[in-house]
């Protein structure tokens, strides 16, 4: 069935016709620079399309709020909920088919890039009934998925990074249609930017920004100077969904306003007289004189499952505040079995060998929670650590044995991404089972790619915790350093060595 919405004209005449559920299929790359109505365009895209599809808005200004208005969107403030509460917050709104706005406005940058990524993982990890379509717009897109982190952390970088790349790659097959915005292509990553089969490109400026738009629309370099004569509010587009060549769109006009629009120019009033310009302006301040600023108060979001989770969230805070009874060994040890239970039970997905590690961690507490076990049952260092234990197999009585705690003792000055490969390699050496096959320790590291794993096993080899050996028939063999255990020889190109 073809739904189509109407987004402007095109130069000469006609409408400009977007053909919604081609759009979905095929998802969409906006680009322009600052004032060159870039969100003019999402929010026109969002108005035709608001009540023929679910959609999701990653909001790092604000500038979408206004849609709740008229439209019914619902309006997530991110900086007052934690990762998880969102987490949750985006596997609830697919399953109650809302409509979405992450309000991520006057958080810093970090902060955004780790609730973006948490809500993005929430839609994506949504059971398999609730894959309906969603429009997932996401603006300021070199915010989320850079080419560089820049000021913030690797690990937060990673995180939203990994959520971007499984929205455009992977969310097709899950009903998540990506629509990103951005001001510089070139800060965008190049694998995210790639995924999109539909662009509109505005007005523009810098060489290296003009270069990839025009490869980006098939176009000849010494066409990319078009993009500087571009009026504000027209775009260049083409794609399945749009037009199959290259055409330059004016967008219509618009129904809601943004809440942040540019400052205008204003008539100055008369000035007072300098003499009383200085009194009014340099007046000696008491020591003690504080400036009274208004306090910024949240509106309370709309009384749904979200202000629901927000006073559970609240009330398990209280009681986590109070002092808890002193644990005995044995108390420990069944929360050490819990725990491995859990894990256990999260690695039965298929898919949760790929999955982000603070995914998993997301995921870990609040199963935790529904366990009676509190938020922070686990810090992340803690959950790492027994994460890859439970991706090596071993199970709680087992891992409390002398004989493993040398093994992790071993592991210990490893990077975290490799602790799980020398643990997996460790059990089958302690228990004299085949070698672990590329394919074995790829999932174990993450990665689909067996070159890739083989350069892991060179890496640990390289700093002496294994050894490697290759008989005449081509089989593998590893030896753990210190401890005298070594696998069973096995072909490492088998699909038959995995020890879970």
């Amino acid at each position: 069935m073809t739904v189509a919405i109407t987004i402007g004209e095109v130069r000469g005449g006609g409408p400009a016709v977007m053909d919604l559920a081609e759009l979905l299929s095929t998802r969409l790359l906006v680009q322009g620079n600052s004032g060159s109505g870039k969100s003019h365009l999402l929010r026109r895209l969002l108005e035709q399309s608001a009540t023929l599809v679910q959609q999701a808005i990653i909001d790092p200004e604000g500038d979408f709020v206004s849609l709740a208005e008229k439209y019914g969107h619902l309006v997530i403030d991110g900086a007052v909920h934690t990762e998880a509460e969102l987490q949750a917050a985006g596997e609830r709104m697919r399953v109650h088919r809302a409509s979405v706005v992450l309000n991520l406005e006057g958080a810093d940058a970090e902060v955004q890039m780790r609730r973006a990524a948490a809500f993005l993982g929430g839609m994506f990890e949504v059971a398999r009934a609730h894959w309906y379509p969603v429009l997932v717009v996401v603006d300021e897109a070199q915010l989320f998925a850079p080419v560089a982190a820049g000021e913030v952390s690797d690990e937060a970088r990673r995180a939203s990074l990994g959520a971007m790349t499984n929205l455009m790659c992977r969310g097709r097959k899950r009903g998540l249609a990506g629509v990103i915005a951005t001001q510089r292509l070139a800060k965008l990553a190049k694998n995210v930017a790639a995924e999109a089969s539909n662009f509109l490109m505005g007005r523009t400026f810098l060489d290296i920004d003009m270069a990839r738009a025009a490869d980006l629309l098939g176009m000849e370099r010494r066409q990319a100077e078009s993009f500087r004569d571009l009026q504000r509010g027209f775009f260049v587009a083409l794609g399945p969904a749009i037009c199959r060549r290259p055409v330059a769109v004016r967008i219509g006009a618009v129904e809601t306003e943004s809440r942040s629009a540019g400052p205008t120019l204003m008539p100055f009033e008369p000035a007072p007289p300098p003499e009383e310009m200085r009194e009014l302006i340099l007046t000696p301040v008491p020591e003690r004189e504080l400036i009274a600023r208004p306090a910024r108060t949240p509106a309370p979001p709309p009384p749904d499952i979200l202000a629901q989770l927000a006073a559970h969230a609240a009330s398990a805070a209280e009681v986590e505040a109070e002092e808890p009874p002193p644990q005995t060994q044995a108390d420990r040890a069944e929360q050490r079995r819990r725990f491995a239970a859990i894990l256990t039970d999260i690695l039965r997905d298929e898919d949760a060998g790929f999955r982000p590690v603070h995914v998993l961690y997301q995921d870990f507490l609040v199963r935790c929670r529904i366990e009676g076990m509190g938020r922070q049952a686990m810090d992340m260092p803690q959950f790492r650590r027994a994460l890859a234990t439970a991706r090596a197999g071993i199970d709680a009585e087992t891992a409390e044995g002398e004989a493993w705690q040398q093994a992790e003792r071993i592991a210990t000055p490893l990077p975290d991404d490799m602790r799980g490969i020398f643990l997996l390699i460790a059990r089958a050496a302690m228990e004299g089972a085949p070698c672990p096959s590329d394919a074995t320790i790829a999932r174990a590291y993450g990665t689909h790619s067996l070159g890739r794993a083989r350069r892991q096993l060179t890496y640990l080899e390289e700093q002496n915790v294994i050894v490697l050996r290759t008989d005449g028939l081509g089989r593998r063999s590893a030896a753990v350093i210190g401890l005298g255990w070594e696998t069973a020889p096995a072909d490492p190109n088998g699909a038959g060595q995995n020890l879970s």
